[in-house]
């Protein structure tokens, strides 16, 4: 007989703990969760943004499931028999012929497909605002670069998403909008006529259309963007949140709310998000492809227009002057090519724009607290004309519209919009960027002066002035806790950049000569003279003030 000690039983909990502890001894959940629990999330309406685009995009994927299931992605001619009377009889693709199913046939089909597109319109719409809300308070600093690329990235794929998504049906609207891509793709020199027929698997409008779209609508696009998705939100836990300046916020905490307060008023938002949807597509119509009819390579619509954020293309095409020069015995499409170069180039210069102010400032520190937009006059200007670029581009897609609405010749729209593509961003940018000097002088004098009371006293020598109020603590740390960059020298790397130095890692004497004084002409443009309004020091407030509180 053994007489060593017996093993204890091992207590047995509810099923449901047990799952939870194999797991957590396998995944490490609960230490994941538990740490999870314990982070702070800043309470801002403007991060509801980011979280629209994400509750937009779930919306999407669940709506494109359903409407893939009752979808044929095939061009093949069928005849019409359908409930919808004004087209029975007519020859039409399966594309098409399962689209008016949908809509008239399958339960809930309509409405389905409705929330389908606005979701895929607000998602792009939330987007571009979440963008431009990281752009202006400088929430592409270190270390969220690559937040910003991933941010960037699903932009442009929501928009190619939405291009793939409008074609599917084979209507006569989206037929025109592929008649014009066709054309900007063989615009293309060299490798045009490939890549068009490869595209469309033949002459436009080819056989294959509808099922390459298909495949890269439903599969690769939202593979793409899930993958996205889910690195910005590893990235955005892995390096905390941003948060706007305020008492007892800096680079080294977060304040906000819990992460289950948080979490309960993001459900909220969800469904608040998803209701909202539902609503639109149920009152507003969207896309009623019945009424434009079937595709057919020798019609266009008239007064067909894209969706909103396709309008900057369509925009640029259709101001371009028709310019088509030979050379060397081939003509040049640059009707087509310039504005598919100029609308690239708008993208790519809003995607790599981090990394060329990081470059220009050189300060390498990693930034939690977010901008106020005022205090980075030059990057709001930049931003005000990029968006003043492409709103005018958007007028430029529908002047045939407003020639037809305000009873003028299509010619003076599009001569107006060519002007205004080189006037009004330029214009825009040197408004905005004054305008946040003046808020920081503003500031500057509030700071030295105190805060308007409203109070008028009369002094003993006859004169009125008003009585200003010292501002609080609190107050004083929102205007004054920012950090204000010097101009980087000649030298490059020579210690006069950001107030802890650039730290760009390089030898000075490394970069060429050329590129040392692109960057310091570039830094003086950020924060030289005229650039921003020196804030008050700590000397000259207690001169003023006469406070000599820490």
């Amino acid at each position: 007989m053994n007489g060593g000690s017996q093993e204890k039983p091992v207590r047995r909990g509810p099923a449901g703990e047990r799952i939870a502890d194999w797991a957590s001894g396998r995944l490490g959940t609960r230490s994941r969760w538990r740490d999870g629990a314990r982070r702070a999330f800043p309470d801002h309406w403007s991060f509801l943004l980011g979280e629209i685009c994400l509750y937009s995009l779930v919306v999407i994927v669940v709506t494109g499931v359903y409407l893939t299931l009752f979808f044929h992605p095939s061009m093949k001619e069928v005849t019409y028999q359908g409930s919808y009377a004004p087209l029975r009889g007519q020859r039409v693709s399966e594309a098409f012929d399962s689209t008016l199913h949908i809509s008239f046939e399958v339960r809930g089909g309509l409405l389905i497909r409705q929330v389908h597109h606005w979701a895929a319109l607000v998602f792009v719409a939330a987007m571009l605002v979440h963008m431009m809300r990281v752009f202006f308070t400088g929430a592409f600093r270190k270390p969220r670069e690559l937040n910003w690329v991933c941010g960037f990235l699903l932009l442009v794929l929501g928009m190619f998403a939405g291009l793939t998504g409008y074609d599917l049906p084979d209507d006569l609207l989206s037929g025109t909008g592929l008649a014009v891509v066709n054309g900007t793709l063989l615009s293309l020199p060299i490798v045009g006529t490939y890549v068009s027929m490869f595209l469309f698997g033949g002459e436009f409008p080819g056989d294959d259309l509808v099922a390459r779209f298909n495949t890269l609508h439903v599969l690769v696009i939202p593979a793409l963007m899930v993958g996205l998705v889910v690195a910005h939100v590893v990235l955005a836990l892995r390096h905390r949140h941003t948060q706007y300046p305020g008492p007892g916020r800096d680079n080294r905490n977060v304040v906000g709310l819990p992460a289950k307060v948080r979490a309960v008023k993001s459900a909220g938002l969800f469904l608040l998000v998803a209701g909202g949807l539902l609503v639109v597509a149920a009152v507003a119509q969207i896309n009623p492809v019945w009424q434009y009819g079937p595709h057919r390579a020798d019609q266009v619509s008239a007064g067909s227009q894209p969706d909103w954020y396709m309008g900057v293309a369509d925009g640029l095409l259709r101001v371009m002057p028709g310019w088509e020069p030979h050379f060397l015995g081939h003509t040049l499409a640059l009707d087509n090519l310039i504005p598919l170069l100029v609308g690239a180039g708008l993208f790519l210069a809003m995607g790599v724009y981090p990394f060329i102010e990081a470059w220009v400032t050189g300060d390498d520190r990693d930034q939690h607290v977010l901008d106020r937009p005022r205090n980075r006059p030059v990057r709001t200007g930049l931003g005000a004309a990029w968006i003043a670029f492409y709103l005018v581009a958007l007028v430029g897609a529908a002047n045939d519209i407003i020639a037809v609405r305000l009873h003028v010749g299509v010619e003076s729209v599009t001569w107006a919009v060519r002007v205004a593509l080189f006037v009004v961003p330029p214009a825009v940018h040197s408004v905005a960027r004054r305008w946040a000097l003046g808020l920081q002088r503003a500031d500057r004098d509030e700071v030295l002066h105190g805060r308007e009371t409203g109070t008028i006293r009369r002094l003993p020598g006859g004169e009125f002035v008003e009585v200003h109020e010292p501002l609080s603590r609190e107050r004083l740390y929102v205007l004054t806790q920012h950090e204000q960059y010097r101009p980087i020298g000649p030298g490059g790397s020579d210690g006069t950049g950001g107030p802890g130095g650039p730290a760009d890692g390089g030898d000075p004497g490394a970069a060429p000569r050329p590129v040392r004084r692109l960057r310091a002409r570039l830094s003086r443009r950020f924060y030289g003279e005229g650039a921003q309004i020196t804030k008050p020091t700590a000397r000259e407030y207690r001169a003023l003030t006469g406070d000599h509180r820490d």
